[in-house]
């Protein structure tokens, strides 16, 4: 039987290098982003068979029927990679409980009623992979990206998920990422800044065909919950 992958975050940066990873290994691929174009365009580029869903993360009211969605197109899932991007941009002397409320339903609130939705199967069948990519803000406090503290949440979750599920067949791994992706939102924005002479962040650059590589690797080992990659 053909397994299958639920990217949700589907960016031109990881997420679309996570969806082909997999898509090479003869999953059935759901992409969920915003935007219907360029999920149409990317799936061209694809092997294999893929599906479009488009849906904001951000209304996590939407969950359910996202999820009934993902089951009509390939069943209960096999992989569920979580990358939707929770910018926690936020210098910490201007971080208002507001700022935290929004990044949470991103970060956390959502992700957490995609798992208890696919979660139930992955367990009753004694497989599957929970999988996500976020910064490294999630590890380390950054001034100037307070609103980590909501990856550090979903981190704490994720951790918590796998010691629970991890001797029941399901792996629960996360990805943090202390560089800027290649063709991400942020690595875009930071060439233009350096273009126009503008002050920038030093970090180092890497390729999401290499991260999609290590959550691979993760994913098949399983024996890394937590990996911390700078650069």
């Amino acid at each position: 039987m053909t397994k299958s992958i639920a990217v949700l975050g589907a960016g031109p940066g990881l997420g679309q290098a996570v969806a082909h990873r997999y898509a090479d290994e003869g999953y059935d691929v759901v992409l969920v982003a915003r935007r219907r174009e360029p999920l149409q365009a990317f799936a061209e580029k694809l092997s294999g068979t893929t599906h479009i869903i488009t849906a904001d993360l951000a209304g996590t009211g939407a969950i359910p029927t996202l999820a009934e969605q993902i089951r009509s197109a390939v069943g209960d899932l096999d992989v569920l990679y979580y990358g939707a991007a929770a910018n926690g941009f936020v210098p910490v002397l201007d971080l208002t409980p507001q700022h935290v409320r929004d990044l949470m339903r991103l970060g956390v609130y959502s992700l957490l009623e995609l798992v208890r939705e696919f979660l139930p199967a992955m367990v009753s069948r004694g497989d599957g992979a929970i999988l996500s990519a976020q910064g490294a803000s999630a590890v380390h406090g950054n001034p100037r990206v307070a609103g980590g503290l909501t990856l550090a949440a979903q981190r704490n979750y994720l951790q918590a998920l796998h010691a629970e599920v991890a001797g029941k067949g399901v792996y629960v791994g996360g990805l943090y990422i202390g560089a800027a992706i290649e063709n991400s939102a942020w690595h875009t924005e930071l060439e233009r800044a350096k273009a126009a002479g503008e002050p920038v962040w030093d970090v180092p650059v890497v390729s999401p065909a290499h991260l999609a590589e290590l959550l691979w690797d993760m994913h098949q080992d399983r024996n890394e919950a937590d990996v911390t990659y700078a650069g």
